[in-house]
């Protein structure tokens, strides 16, 4: 890492806004996963709605998504961009006022969001539910990050830009364009909107917008935030660094056109769905390329995964990684998504990617920072190895049990019988059928949501303990 290496003064960085997005990111992780659940409760046992409008899946589910994609992950990324920038180069962020601002504006509309939601005040688009008003407090409130963030950049101390901020630079821009692009719409009332986009053309700037919010939110920043914290939590260098560039450009050029592959069998013209497809099948390489990037990092340190808690996360985190953007691109194959499309097997991959790589590389990054903010020591590596169990057997159970009922649920609409009539011709026989699955998705959700909440407890106690004389220098670091 070279950025690190050139000798400059020491910087006062400000680490208690990264603190704060910490706190933030562990209470909202909690509390969406919490409610994911309850709606996994839901669907397997109809009675837990309560029968009450603002506890229905239809009300909870975009709650669920929108905490645990903008609160959780949101939150985890602005702590660990915040963490890392810093420390790479060489300087305190650019402006101590906008760094507060951008936390505490986030924080209220992530309140917004989770009073307007089970309301039922939402513009019913993918990842994008929330009101106007909202919409456009994301913008000014992003628009104070991205000024943070590139002013931090021109008044850095050292030249060079290591690939973790290429990565985090990519969310910063992309954001703002997907954002802005997909919620241009004309105010009716003060809570509704027409969108300015008509029939497919809004379904495709839609799924332009959430395809690329899962590419330029979960995905680049994640990956650079893995570029910094493995090779610091392995202490050993980045595999291939002109890899990494690779990867880079690659990802960021080939993402950003798959999208229409989330309108196979639709009205949308032929030729728009074979570039979705097409690109998407691309993606592979340069996916597969950071994945082994990362894994490879731990060449000479992979006997410390038996006692290294966050290197167990980042390995299984990085791994998932790997599984979810080989299975996306063979679910774009249109052979493939007429088996994948509208079935649980979709459910399934999005938490593959959700819980097994975002969530894992989030638990690390967590273990890794909170003893060096707070200058103590882990409070319990036991624990942190329990939570690491809990979560990866926890998303195992879940995939499994997702991709069956996936593969069920096809089969029965498909089945014929000898007369060539549907076999199951009632939706409800296969609702009925997938119970049993939607136990099974319960049980690992909550065996996952145990894993966080002892990780809380855990962090709590590191953080409110007493620090190590003989440990507080080098986590200072």
């Amino acid at each position: 890492m070279q950025s690190e290496t050139v000798p400059v003064p020491a910087a006062n960085y400000d680490d208690e806004v990264v603190k704060k997005f910490v706190i933030a990111a562990v209470l909202f992780g909690a509390v969406g996963m919490l409610v994911g659940v309850i709606i996994a409760l839901q669907l397997a046992y109809w009675p837990a709605n309560l029968g009450i409008q603002y506890t229905t899946f239809g009300r909870l589910r975009p709650l669920h998504t929108n905490a645990v994609i903008f609160a959780f992950t949101g939150n985890i990324l602005f702590a660990g961009i915040y963490y890392s920038m810093q420390r790479l180069l060489k300087v305190r962020m650019f402006n101590d006022v906008l760094s507060n601002f951008h936390f505490w504006g986030w924080q209220a509309i992530i309140v917004a969001a989770a009073v307007s939601l089970p309301m039922g005040i939402t513009q019913g688009k993918e990842y994008a539910e929330l009101s106007w008003p909202i919409d456009l407090a994301i913008a000014v409130v992003w628009v104070g990050f991205a000024i943070n963030f590139f002013g931090t950049i021109a008044i850095r101390k050292v030249q060079h830009l290591y690939v973790a901020i290429w990565f985090y630079m990519s969310m910063v821009i992309t954001i703002a364009v997907l954002h802005i692009v997909n919620n241009l719409a004309v105010p009716a009332t003060l809570f509704r909107s027409y969108p300015i986009y008509a029939g497919m053309t809004d379904a495709l700037v839609q799924w332009w917008y959430a395809h690329n919010a899962v590419g330029f939110l979960l995905t680049t920043p994640m990956l650079g935030l893995m570029y910094y914290f493995l090779p610091k939590a392995a202490n050993r260098p980045v595999f291939s660094y002109r890899l990494s560039i690779i990867h880079f450009w690659a990802l960021v050029f080939l993402y950003i056109w798959a999208g229409p592959h989330h309108l196979l069998y639709s009205a949308l013209p032929d030729w728009a769905q074979t570039l979705g497809m097409v690109f998407s099948v691309m993606l592979i390489a340069p996916s597969w390329g950071g994945m082994l990037n990362g894994l490879l990092t731990l060449r000479g340190a992979w006997d410390r995964l038996q006692t290294d808690a966050i290197l167990k996360f980042f390995v299984v985190g990085i791994s998932f990684y790997g599984m979810s953007t080989f299975e996306g691109p063979m679910m774009s194959i249109r052979s493939v998504n007429a088996v994948s499309h509208y079935t649980d097997w979709t459910i399934g991959h999005v938490h593959g990617g959700a819980l097994g790589w975002v969530g894992m590389v989030s638990f690390a990054m967590l273990y890794y920072m909170v003893p060096r903010l707070w200058k103590r020591p882990l409070y319990s590596e036991s624990l942190a190895t329990t939570h690491f169990w809990l979560a990866t057997v926890g998303i195992v159970l879940y995939l499994v049990a997702m991709w069956t009922a996936g593969i069920t649920q096809w089969s029965m609409w498909k089945a014929l019988d000898e007369n060539g009539q549907l076999l199951y011709p009632n939706f409800l026989d296969t609702v009925l059928r997938l119970i049993p699955f939607y136990w099974i998705r319960f049980g690992a959700g909550l065996m996952y949501l145990t894993g966080l909440l002892l990780m809380a407890f855990n962090l709590f106690k590191t953080a409110t303990g007493r620090a190590a004389p003989d440990l507080a220098p080098s986590l200072a670091k």
